[in-house]
């Protein structure tokens, strides 16, 4: 099964190289922000029973350096994202191959072979035993000699790939978002401890963490360049997405694979799957978790049955530890105000973060970040220059939470409720038992009704911390 690319060339907006001489003076970061992740951390520990929380950013020193070796890479998920993040693997410096691949369906795994191997001649080692097809595809690449592994999948399959992952010892690198409900967070922050316990390298596919322009604004922000950060907004609204026709031999089960994107136990809709980019920003910026949610949203357009059961846009009102705020839109409607970005607003001015330009109180721009690299291939980079040198990234924790931080929007939009992270952390709601489904004839998580048309929340009735 494949990811599907959902980041256009405006996911990472490109900023003016130059750097306006008259940059403001950092401030001292402010400790209220420190205090807020430190109480964030405490508090979500005790929610844990595993207590997997933990730094979740530091660096370990590996025993093993890989240096001029060949690192071997396996590719779960042979769709459009994980034929990208395979090519960007193999650009890296240093020798690497593909030596297994595997995916639910026959066609991608092909599709894929065909990509790869016209973009990497002599790169693709794989032979026809280390092709894998079906719903246990991931378990032939994970018995593979792989080194590290792609994870690529739908991301409601991202635990249970995760934890086997780490079971078999491999480094990890994994798109975003990790999950699509909290049994599944958790789920992957207690695997994510074992990872630091073996030593395994885990990378998430939150590709504005490894930008040069991200990087240097995140941080005069948090030295104080616009003052007291008490409002962040953040967007993701753009036109509508790829549906695929049902086919005739297709099973029900077979069906919802193919069209993922419009189920919430594969794709956890679109304020997850997609606009987790935004969200992790803003918490990168504030060092926290927000303490609290409401919001609302719904299918204003998209109400056929073949969107399956996800809102066609949501808008969430976020408030941090510190009592900041953070407005939160995505919306796929064509015609539509369309913005991919996000803003910090302080006491002293405000940021087009995305754009990588500080404003002060007049509204000049007074710093300009430098330009971007293609995040995507740079977390790559970064990634196996990082194991080739012997050290362990890990990016699980902030992966995971930002995730979660997603689904706490869902779980306010869905409801019409406002939600403590306290509460949608531990909920125990699932939306599906993943690791039940073996066979395409298995019953699908989600059944039609007799008119073919599938469950949707509604706010006001649906309950988004028990289980129906």
């Amino acid at each position: 099964m494949s990811d599907h690319q959902s980041s256009p060339a405006s996911d990472t907006p490109s900023s003016d190289a130059s750097r306006d001489a008259a940059a403001p003076a950092a401030a001292t970061a402010a400790g209220e922000n420190g205090g807020s992740r430190r109480s964030f951390i405490k508090r979500s520990s005790a929610v844990l029973a595993t207590g997997a929380v933990g730094t979740g950013l530091a660096l370990s020193r590996s025993a093993h350096a890989f240096g001029s070796d060949t690192i071997r890479v396996g590719l779960i998920g042979a769709g459009g994202r994980g034929v990208g993040a395979a090519r960007q693997a193999l650009n890296t410096e240093g020798s690497t191959s593909l030596v297994a691949i595997g995916d639910v369906f026959d066609h991608r795994l092909q599709g894929a072979m065909r990509n790869l191997e016209s973009a990497h001649p002599g790169k693709i080692e794989i032979g026809p035993d280390q092709r894998f097809v079906g719903l246990d595809a991931f378990q032939g690449v994970l018995a593979s000699d792989c080194d590290l592994v792609i994870l690529a999948t739908p991301p409601g399959f991202r635990p249970q790939h995760f934890e086997a992952a780490i079971e078999a010892g491999k480094h990890v690198f994994m798109e975003k978002p990790v999950a699509v409900d909290a049994p599944g967070v958790r789920r992957v922050l207690a695997a994510n401890e074992k990872a630091k316990e073996k030593g395994l390298a885990v990378a998430v596919g939150l590709q504005r963490h490894h930008e040069s322009g991200y990087r240097e604004t995140i941080k005069f922000l948090q030295e104080g360049a616009i003052g007291d950060i008490i409002l962040t907004r953040v967007y993701w609204n753009m036109g509508p997405l790829w549906v695929r026709n049902r086919r005739p031999d297709q099973s029900e089960l077979s069906y919802q694979l193919d069209n993922w994107y419009y189920f919430n136990w594969l794709c956890g809709d679109h304020i997850v799957e997609q606009h987790i980019h935004n969200l992790d920003v803003s918490n990168w910026l504030m060092g926290a978790y927000p303490a609290e949610a409401q919001g609302q949203g719904g299918r204003q357009v998209r109400t056929a049955k073949e969107y399956g059961q996800i809102y066609d846009h949501h808008f969430v009102e976020y408030t941090y530890p510190n009592g900041t705020k953070m407005l939160s839109q995505c919306r796929q409607i064509e015609g539509c105000w369309g913005s991919v970005s996000e803003h910090a607003h302080g006491t002293k001015g405000w940021c087009d973060i995305s754009g990588g330009k500080i404003y002060d109180a007049k509204g000049e721009v007074v710093w300009r970040a430098p330009a971007n690299e293609d995040g995507w291939q740079q977390e790559h980079h970064h990634l196996f220059a990082d194991l080739r040198k012997g050290d362990i990234p890990n990016e699980g924790e902030y992966g995971a939470l930002s995730t979660m931080t997603a689904i706490m929007g869902r779980m306010a939009t869905y409801s019409g409720k406002r939600l403590t992270w306290e509460e949608c952390l531990a909920s125990d709601v699932s939306l599906a038992d993943i690791d039940s489904l073996n066979r395409f004839d298995d019953p699908a998580p989600v059944q039609p009704d007799a008119e073919g048309y599938y469950p949707v929340p509604q706010p006001g009735s649906y309950d988004p911390l028990r289980q129906a």
